[in-house]
């Protein structure tokens, strides 16, 4: 929730004004979190650049760093993701998570398609919501741009799959899990501010009592006060400190977070989002850490989210 001390603390989803829990709020050090529309342009722009990533690939392709689909499958994902949850928008009720497996994206020509057309319905049933109205989410009642962010910030991640795909592809098949190289190597794009709060919404999932529940492996995340801090490489980008409590983690982000930590991780924004969402290796080019890296590779062990 939003303090007044010009920091953005993480005991669970953030709350913004007139009650918005996970959009709007100010994240500390005058840094506004995106609002739907913002987070509606991102979801447009990361869905064109996951479909031009994909363009042209195998559909049969193994995804490197999600071994067991196919490319075909991770397509299925993003755009049946994208309706599933334009669903759960108009009806506010539940429904089956989706199995991208039993989901036929049509032919890799039409692909791109049917990607925006999903995007665009999500964004249009959020933009529809009545305000103030509260929709089914995994972790509770939240907003219906809960969504729109949610599905943008896992749009980002598989979009950096997809490229992943394509190199392994270039290299002739070779290529496993998030390999070696840069950020820049990879061709991955996304603007500072979005690549920002998708590492805000990860530690606010990490940090749900509900998200525990459902992946068991985060309740390993607890601790004895161990923190861990990340650091933007951006100028005037609020940074983080995250800390392993007894009863699991606690994070904040602003003036706050300046203070030092067991280990420290420096980087770009998108390099952050990248290397916590397992997709770039912590020996990446334009990573640095310092402290206790253990520290850090056991954060990373579980929190495959």
């Amino acid at each position: 929730m939003e303090t007044g001390s010009g920091t953005e603390t993480g005991t669970g989803a953030r709350t913004g004004a007139g009650g918005d829990a996970g959009t709007g709020a100010h994240t500390g050090a005058g840094v506004e979190a995106p609002d739907a529309e913002r987070l509606i342009e991102g979801l447009r722009v990361q869905t064109a650049r996951f479909a031009s990533a994909v363009h042209g690939l195998d559909p049969e392709a193994t995804v490197p760093t999600c071994p067991e689909w196919r490319l075909r499958v991770l397509v299925a994902h993003i755009g049946q993701a994208h309706r599933w949850a334009a669903e759960l928008v108009r009806t506010g009720r539940p429904a089956p998570v989706p199995d991208p497996a039993d989901v036929d994206p049509g032919e890799p020509r039409g692909w791109a398609a049917w990607l925006h057309a999903g995007a665009a319905e999500l964004a249009g049933a959020v933009r529809e919501a009545p305000a103030g109205a509260t929709v089914w989410t995994l972790v509770g009642p939240r907003p219906a741009a809960f969504w729109v962010r949610r599905m943008l910030h896992d749009t980002s991640v598989h979009y950096a799959d997809a490229l992943h795909t394509a190199r392994a592809e270039r290299d002739g098949g070779a290529g496993a899990g998030a390999g070696t190289g840069s950020r820049t190597d990879l061709g991955y794009e996304i603007d500072a501010d979005l690549a920002a709060d998708a590492v805000s919404e990860l530690l606010e999932l990490a940090s749900l009592p509900e998200a525990v529940a459902a992946l068991p492996a985060l309740a390993a995340l607890s601790g004895d006060g161990e923190t861990l801090r990340l650091r933007p490489a951006e100028p005037d980008m609020a940074g983080w400190r995250i800390t392993r409590t007894p009863a699991g983690v606690r994070w904040e982000r602003g003036t706050a977070a300046d203070a030092g930590a067991d280990v420290t991780v420096t980087g770009p924004a998108a390099d952050l989002l990248l290397l916590f969402a397992r997709r770039l290796p912590p020996t990446a080019p334009g990573i640095t850490i310092t402290g206790n890296r253990p520290l850090l590779d056991h954060w990373l062990d579980h929190t495959a989210l």
